[in-house]
């Protein structure tokens, strides 16, 4: 198996980093008025810890990473072999409380995807992939491997779709333009991605005008190898590792049968 190093590296880091998360979870007093760009002291500890991680297994490799801090500071950025870490994606979902957060490693060479693992603390729910291999979950400490297959749904108007939480989010431009049959709504596109790989969600599309690669690049490659496909809102590919770390052009995650239907819908 291909890149058996660097999942193991990616899963052993992200089980160390969530188990932290739940420690600080435990004891953290709610925010219910939490804006969306909280970063909070449990977000900056957990990235210390998977990097230093990393770094451990692969001094030289470059790392990208959401939060400053003093292991991401003294790396390199880019580089032939990256590293992509969100520690917390979701942080409005853990600062409040609801559980809806998740860890994000991803880990790229020469441009191309190889290893990502999305892992949920609450609930415990580990989906990982790996270039060729599927993508599988764990749910539970001792739960059963099963493979990710993505949905089958062929009409937007009997699908699924998935976004983040809204007080307007069932009129959202998203769903007027999809006419979805069922919307569910998390705060963590990580989350979101992996509902569409393990076919819990058909569609997500991401309709905002500058993200990162530590937002989406854990979750790409999952839907991927669950079957699914991964653009942006023009269909065009995403490339991760450029400098800046920056994206454009939004996302649209689906489980593949509805791709083209999508982008046609919400031009």
């Amino acid at each position: 198996m291909p890149f058996t190093k660097e999942l193991a590296a990616a899963l052993s880091a992200a089980e160390a980093a969530g188990r932290l998360i739940l420690d600080h979870y435990e004891r953290f007093e709610p925010i219910p008025d939490a804006p969306s760009n909280i970063s909070t002291e449990t977000d900056r500890a957990a990235q210390e810890l998977i990097l230093q991680s990393i770094r451990r297994t692969f001094p030289s490799d470059a790392l990208s990473a959401e939060e400053k801090t003093v292991t991401l500071t003294a790396a390199p950025k880019i580089g032939p072999r990256l590293w992509i870490v969100d520690p917390i994606d979701g942080t409005r979902g853990f600062a409040r409380k609801n559980g809806e957060f998740a860890v994000m490693i991803a880990f790229i060479e020469e441009a191309i995807m190889r290893v990502g693992v999305v892992l949920e603390p609450v609930g415990w729910k580990v989906t990982y992939a790996w270039q060729g291999g599927g993508c599988w979950r764990i749910v539970g400490a001792a739960g059963e491997k099963k493979r990710c297959r993505v949905g089958v749904a062929q009409q937007l108007s009997a699908a699924t779709l998935t976004q983040s939480r809204s007080k307007l989010a069932k009129e959202s431009p998203v769903v007027a333009k999809l006419r979805p049959a069922k919307v569910i709504e998390t705060y963590s596109a990580g989350v979101k991605l992996a509902q569409v790989a393990v076919g819990e969600a058909d569609i997500y599309a991401n309709v905002y005008p500058e993200f990162h690669d530590w937002d989406i690049c854990a979750g790409h490659i999952l839907v991927e190898e669950a079957g699914g496909r991964v653009t942006t809102l023009n269909g065009e590919a995403i490339l991760y590792g450029r400098e800046g770390a920056s994206q454009r052009g939004g996302v649209l995650a689906s489980n593949g049968l509805l791709h083209d239907l999508a982008i046609q819908a919400l031009k």
